[in-house]
């Protein structure tokens, strides 16, 4: 398209670039490269332009498509496809549809590929225990990672630690913020949420079918429900800076490969353990433990090899909390 290649021609540069320029080297009129600078700026592309000089991309815009997360992850090959909507109800959803129903699943499933679902709106975004996620459109990371692990079902909850490990490190990375991870799911900045993970798993008879990990991240939100003001936070509100999505995506999906293939080939978190322990934000904290059976308080020692959150009981003894059946939460504000 005319739009894409007049694009490249301005990222290529931070001078200003005229409109004879571009239509001889793309071979297109004026009034074609006009319509296509129009429809740039409708995207949310900061373009000027000046008479006698041309057009300039202004800044580095915060803009999510395809062709952005591409170029993000530019030599990646963990992801074997990116798919990109505009608003979804779930990224989830749409990653358990797409392998339901796409033709190309089996030779996807053989492969083991991993493919990336993002939207830049969730109308119906999800959380444990059927809570509903915050995901309003042009402000946050709403992505889904569709895997094919050869690996036994009850080793799929250990993904949730694996994916929180590899966001907290991108968050770190690309914004400064320090980050730490609320066992089991959540990324919070300055104690509170940032980022939430939800990771579902469909299986059969000969065993895992998909692993579906969904990760929201709030990136630019700037208001929130009244009753989320005191628990939430965003990468912009925390740092002062608005954050570039596909830059934020392209780290969490280098950390995520990493991580995720060093679980592989353990079939547990023992190599990973101590640097999740070292971001843990609940660690050596009094968490309360809201069990089926009744709740209880302890402090938090750390996690096993498999996953599990060590509690020590004020009664003295050691529990180990399984992820999914039970809540944690901090006695003393939301950590």
């Amino acid at each position: 398209m005319i739009k894409d290649d007049v694009l490249i021609l301005l990222k290529n540069t931070d001078e200003y670039v005229s409109g004879q320029y571009i239509c001889d080297k793309l071979g297109v009129s004026r009034n074609a490269v006009w319509k296509a600078v129009r429809k740039l700026k409708e995207e949310g592309y900061v373009i000027s332009g000046v008479n006698n000089k041309g057009y300039r991309l202004e800044i580095n815009s915060d803009i999510l498509n395809t062709k952005e997360i591409e170029e993000a992850l530019f030599d990646n090959t963990f992801v074997d496809r990116v798919i990109f909507v505009d608003s979804v109800d779930s990224t989830n959803r749409l990653a358990k549809e797409y392998d339901d129903m796409n033709i190309e699943a089996e030779s996807i499933r053989k492969s083991k590929k991993t493919i990336l679902f993002v939207a830049d709106e969730q109308t119906s975004g999800r959380g444990r225990r059927g809570r509903t996620w915050n995901s309003p459109k042009g402000s946050g990371i709403w992505m889904s990672f569709l895997l094919k692990p050869n690996i036994e079902t009850y080793k799929a909850a250990m993904i949730t630690l694996t994916a929180a490990l590899a966001v907290a490190n991108a968050i770190k990375t690309t914004t400064g913020l320090d980050a730490f991870i609320k066992w089991p799911n959540d990324i919070v900045v300055n104690s509170k949420k940032v980022c939430g993970i939800l990771t579902e798993m469909s299986a059969d008879i000969d065993g895992i079918k998909n692993v579906i990990c969904g990760i929201g991240i709030n990136a630019n939100i700037t208001e929130w429900p009244n009753e989320l003001k005191d628990t939430a936070c965003s990468l912009k509100s925390e740092s002062g800076v608005v954050c570039i999505r596909k830059n934020l995506i392209a780290k969490t999906v280098e950390n995520f490969e990493i991580y995720y293939k060093i679980f592989l080939k353990d079939g547990s978190l023992k190599n990973i353990r101590l640097e999740y322990e070292s971001m843990l934000a609940n660690k050596s904290r009094e968490v309360v433990v809201l069990d089926t059976n009744g709740q209880y308080t302890g402090i938090a020692n750390g996690i096993t090899d498999t996953g599990e959150l060590c509690v020590l009981k004020n009664d003295g003894s050691l529990v180990f909390v399984v992820s999914g059946e039970v809540s944690v939460r901090g006695v003393y504000g939301y950590v």
